[in-house]
């Protein structure tokens, strides 16, 4: 089994695809106005406005509600990212900090208020961890 996609519901799905269009550095790619893709490589992370909930079920999901869930991307430089990062939005949680696992982490929040977490592992055994994903 493999986690393949990632899919965030939002009210206003057009900021919140630019938002992570540049976050990630990483074009989306629209199926419908509706619904948007952005591929990492190792995974896609999906945007669907509210309106695609119609075909799920009444008050299955609802948007910008998410205080349990971390979206985390592995990044090259953690600290580079941040110089980016820190113009898109007024919710960074945490700067550029070394955790005790080893990973160096950078904590924001989208327009939407989920928690992503950028990361650049810096210890041999967090770099030994993520190295087929680098």
């Amino acid at each position: 089994m493999k986690v393949v996609s990632l899919r965030i519901i939002t009210a206003d799905i057009k900021r919140l695809v630019q938002f992570f269009e540049k976050a990630t550095s990483l074009p989306a790619r629209w199926a419908t106005d509706d619904f948007a893709e952005i591929a990492t490589g190792s995974f896609t992370l999906a945007i669907g406005s509210t309106r695609t909930l119609a075909f799920f079920g009444e008050g299955v999901a609802e948007a910008s509600a998410n205080k349990s869930v971390i979206i985390e991307f592995l990044v090259k430089d953690v600290d580079e990212d941040y110089e980016r990062i820190k113009d898109l939005t007024s919710e960074i949680v945490q700067k550029p900090t070394t955790m005790p696992w080893g990973n160096r982490s950078l904590l924001f929040r989208d327009p939407d208020g989920n928690l992503i977490n950028f990361f650049t592992p810096l210890s041999p055994e967090a770099v030994k961890k993520f190295a087929p994903f680098s």
